[in-house]
């Protein structure tokens, strides 16, 4: 399925332009001291923290990403590829709190987080995870990052993702990364297996820690997501065009940055933009604001030839109508920009305060009907049904004939949620809206649970890992 062109060329031209004259004359703030010395060596223009672009070492940078690579996950049957038309979708990550299955909304923990781990794994959907599901805050955050991979690695086999939060949790997600996967240093170096995302901190500053991420991950040709945090009237000017523009010279100039500390690694295009609710300041999700960024970052991608990342999200606090179309508003606008990586694919509510089991079940369901649509239509000669025509002919009807017991299975997506039952027998089975079906099917779905295969060996190794760095007290925190 083409992507959509919501602008001209000459239109996005000129938005690449006015992206390159903002990194020219304005600059971006880099507060690391490591990351500008390389990017003056580089030829970047470094007065303090603030760091120019030229236009030609834009250029010249940006041309060694590469537009393909595969994510390796656990197993080898969960690698993903990345870019071309290629799409991979994850579950949300990084809700502070979650809504339980009996309703009640709760701060997030470590029971809450293995269940979304569980329950994503149980969804064919979810092709990696983005993060946590639901933050673990009941474990402290010197250690939390330990436990929270170990969990990761050892309830689902997905492919995984570290926050760049200290230089320490970097080096402890790889080595983490390497134990899971039982390869060598070389190995991993050779094949991506862990990815971050990094945030601008909107407008034009990178910090510290997500610097120190790129430093750590791109040196190791790990999968960097350079995602600017650009919310149109807050962080970034109010019109769609102004908020592209900022968003855009951040992520070339993250971009950029992957690429002097290693030229060649993997790395994606994140767009975030959306707007906020000028009467309260809350950002705002799943609109038609959105879903156009969505499509001009699409095309900004494709121009630049770099694997696109984008986010299903609603800004709904109920799973409700609400949390539905702001989804499927997202959705589109990701899908039809070419996105590779859907990111906070099944899940995220409130914009992202909150993750809900319900939810990602219903947003797996969107998800493979998206998969089911971007599928290519047969229209091979026994597609296109002539003689069952004709056998059939006037006035009869195509259940029980031959041509489509052969392949009613394959051609349709039943929904898990969607109930298309008469009022009569609805109404009498219980009213089971789409909430109260998914619901249902969350708690199937981790009462079956199966733990995927891990070697006792490697688990047994992880396991030591993570103990030896709890006895040496983690990573250093204020509390």
């Amino acid at each position: 399925m083409a992507p959509t062109a919501i602008v001209s060329d000459d239109e996005l031209e000129a938005i690449h332009r006015a992206s390159l004259r903002v990194l020219a004359e304005t600059g971006i703030d880099f507060l690391h001291p490591e990351a500008l010395r390389l990017l003056a060596e580089a030829g970047a223009s470094v007065d303090g923290e603030r760091v120019r672009f030229d236009p030609e070492m834009i250029a010249e940078y940006m041309a060694h990403i590469p537009s393909e690579f595969t994510l390796h996950g656990r197993l080898p049957e969960r690698d993903l590829r990345i870019g071309d038309n290629w799409v991979a979708y994850s579950s949300v990550a990084s809700a502070p709190n979650y809504v339980n299955l009996d309703g009640k909304r709760l701060t997030g923990d470590r029971a809450g987080y293995q269940d979304f781990l569980r329950l994503g794994q149980m969804l064919n959907a979810v092709h990696m995870f983005g993060g946590y599901p639901v933050e673990p805050i009941d474990i402290h955050p010197s250690i939390r990052h330990l436990e929270a991979a170990y969990d990761a690695y050892t309830l689902t086999d997905r492919a995984f993702h570290i926050y760049s939060l200290s230089r320490e949790r970097n080096l402890d997600g790889l080595e983490m990364v390497r134990i899971a996967r039982g390869i060598d240093d070389e190995t991993l170096e050779r094949e991506p297996s862990l990815m971050s995302v990094i945030n601008a901190s909107s407008p034009l500053r990178y910090d510290t820690v997500m610097l120190e991420g790129i430093l750590q991950m791109s040196a190791r040709n790990q999968v960097i997501v350079i995602t600017p945090f650009t919310l149109a009237g807050a962080m970034a000017p109010i019109t769609v065009a102004g908020a592209s523009v900022q968003q855009n010279a951040e992520a070339l100039a993250g971009l950029t940055f992957t690429q002097v500390v290693r030229k060649g690694a993997p790395v994606m295009y994140g767009g975030f933009t959306s707007n906020v609710d000028m009467r309260s300041g809350s950002p705002a999700f799943g609109t038609p604001e959105y879903a156009k960024a969505c499509l001009i970052g699409g095309q900004l991608t494709r121009k630049y030839g770099v694997p696109y990342r984008s986010s299903n999200v609603s800004a709904s606090n109920a799973v409700d109508a609400q949390a539905g179309y702001e989804s499927v508003w997202a959705l589109w606008g990701a899908i039809m920009g070419g996105a590779n990586f859907v990111m906070h694919g099944a899940g995220w509510m409130e914009g992202g305060l909150h993750a809900s089991y319900e939810k990602m079940v219903i947003d797996a369901d969107l998800l493979n009907m998206v998969s089911t649509f971007l599928k290519p239509l047969d229209l091979s000669e026994d597609a296109l049904a002539v003689d069952a025509i004709a056998q059939v002919g006037p006035a009869g009807h195509f259940f029980g004939e031959e041509h489509t017991q052969a392949r009613y299975a394959d051609e349709f997506l039943s929904p898990m949620v969607s109930d298309w039952r008469n009022w009569e027998t609805w109404s009498e089975a219980g009213e089971l809206d789409a909430k109260k079906r998914a619901n249902q099917l969350a708690r199937e779905l981790l009462d079956n649970y199966e733990k995927p295969p891990i070697d006792d060996a490697v688990e047994a190794e992880l396991r030591a890992f993570v103990d030896r760095r709890i006895a040496e007290g983690g990573v250093e925190t204020d509390y």
